[in-house]
């Protein structure tokens, strides 16, 4: 029975693992998304900047110096928008030159939090039948049976025990 059980552990925890390149690979979609607006957006404001003859960095110093909290919450967007696409496009880059394990390493290491959830919300499962998808369901099953080795030494310890201590009554 408890080889079944192991089995039946096994097989959950290695599809669950398995979904790990296909969420990866869907973030890396988002990513590019995500690189574009931000892009846009800041294209835009530089625009703007440069025809008042500012620079960016001119611009959300003035927008952060304003009397005005919207003006100044403007300033703090545009920098932290700089920000974030500049670690998005190095994320990018990386994931790029990456083989596909070392992505699913890169992705965990250093995802960005928004685009996760966004991804989250609208994942799709999918059968994994790269080197990925079988590499990461054989860590997933690998995990579950170690992890329920564990426990059936743990039970069975507390079992040995109480026989010693009943025996010595």
């Amino acid at each position: 029975m408890m080889r079944i059980f192991m089995l039946v552990v096994m097989v959950m925890s290695g599809t669950a693992t398995s979904q790990l390149p296909e969420f990866s690979q869907q973030y890396r979609q988002r990513l590019g998304g995500a690189i574009d607006a931000l892009e846009e957006i800041l294209a835009d404001f530089n625009r703007d900047a440069s025809a008042h003859g500012l620079t960016s960095a001119e611009a959300i110093a003035r927008q952060q110096s304003s009397e005005d909290p919207f003006v100044r919450a403007r300033g703090d967007s545009m920098l932290n928008a700089e920000i974030r696409l500049s670690r998005l496009k190095e994320q990018e880059v990386d994931l790029q030159n990456a083989g596909p394990i070392e992505r699913l390493v890169i992705f965990t290491r250093g995802f960005d939090p928004q685009l996760a959830q966004a991804t989250a919300e609208d994942y799709e499962p999918a059968v994994p039948v790269t080197t990925a998808g079988f590499a990461s369901a054989g860590v997933g099953a690998l995990i579950g049976f170690l992890v329920l080795r564990v426990l059936a030494g743990v039970l069975r310890l507390g079992r040995r025990r109480r026989t010693v201590s009943d025996e010595r009554v």
